[in-house]
């Protein structure tokens, strides 16, 4: 399948897929999507809590965009970050050298480290910062069989209209089963249908406001603490 480099409306790149015009980020922004969805709605509201540690799941780790955020938003702070990549698909470190998060970002080492996140080993968990410790799994969605792992999930798939089979309650309910009682999930998507899978697997599901071209994003909290 095609694939292309292409700039978004906050200046930061994505990658194109022209047979489906499906993007691996929002073409509105795929920085400020990343902050908007994953930490402002889900990282910021378990920091929140003063763990002296978070466990995360992202569902779709892709161009390692939601890791990189994640790293920025806690780089100074006194947490301990778990970071658990899926990614059936990784993408070629080629078309990673070609992205520009670092340089939109501005931050020192931003750079090392979002290279790092590529080039660490898949399916061993290594340290990328000393508060930051990163597992990357090449699985399908599907075949994810944790339980009570988690506190937050990103779910980053791509869309139900050219993956239908990723938004599904069975798909759900394995990350209801991942969850913690009292995670969360986070995901760009507020497609009715996506909700009612989310519910049926368990969550309690809100609508919050979208990041840029969305009107809407959702919410899901897995009923406990």
């Amino acid at each position: 399948m095609k694939r292309e480099i292409i700039n978004t409306g906050d200046g930061s790149t994505t990658i194109h897929l022209p047979e489906w015009n499906e993007q691996y980020h929002s073409k509105h922004g795929a920085i400020r999507e990343a902050r908007h969805v994953f930490i402002e709605m889900g990282l910021k509201k378990c920091l929140a809590k003063e763990f002296p540690e978070i466990s995360i799941l992202e569902i779709g780790f892709g161009t390692g965009l939601n890791a990189l955020v994640t790293w920025s938003e806690v780089r100074d702070r006194e947490i301990n970050i778990k970071y658990t990549g899926v990614e059936a698909y990784p993408v070629a470190f080629g078309e990673v050298e070609k992205l520009n998060f670092p340089n939109q970002l501005a931050e020192p080492d931003a750079e090392e480290v979002f290279k790092l996140l590529h080039s660490l080993e898949w399916e061993i968990p290594e340290g990328l910062t000393p508060n930051f410790s990163l597992l990357k799994q090449k699985k399908f969605f599907a075949d994810i069989t944790d339980v009570s792992l988690y506190d937050l999930i990103y779910f980053d798939a791509f869309g139900a209209r050219v993956q239908p089979e990723l938004w599904t309650e069975e798909i759900f309910e394995r990350m209801f089963r991942a969850s913690k009682p009292g995670g969360l999930l986070v995901t760009y998507a507020a497609k009715g249908s996506v909700r009612r899978a989310m519910q049926s697997a368990g969550f309690i599901v809100e609508r919050l406001p979208g990041p840029p071209g969305k009107r809407e994003m959702l919410r899901a909290t897995k009923p406990g603490l």
